[in-house]
């Protein structure tokens, strides 16, 4: 199992649009094969940065879901609400 950890940074005032949005991306992404669990997450000393750790069964299922059209045409709905790229990290257990 490996856990993905993404790092969003949101706008000022797209907070609650950019909820519901993220919403249905975890949504989604809770029925593509290797899924196994997410959380999403408010960085304590900056409400705008958002964090999403989700596990997943392999690298190979995770990269499925990241080329996938749906995480795709959900993500570009999400693109205006950020002021930064979102930043993915992979993480394996040592």
């Amino acid at each position: 199992m490996i856990r993905v950890l993404i790092e969003r940074h949101i706008a000022a005032t797209l907070e609650s649009t950019y909820e519901a949005a993220s919403k249905t991306l975890l949504q989604t992404a809770i029925n593509a094969p290797g899924f196994v669990s997410g959380e999403t997450l408010v960085d304590a000393k900056d409400m705008n940065h958002r964090l999403t750790l989700c596990n997943w069964r392999s690298v190979a299922d995770w990269d499925h879901w990241f080329h996938s059209e749906d995480r795709n045409a959900l993500l570009n709905e999400l693109k205006p609400m950020m002021d930064q790229d979102e930043k993915i990290t992979i993480l394996e257990q040592c």
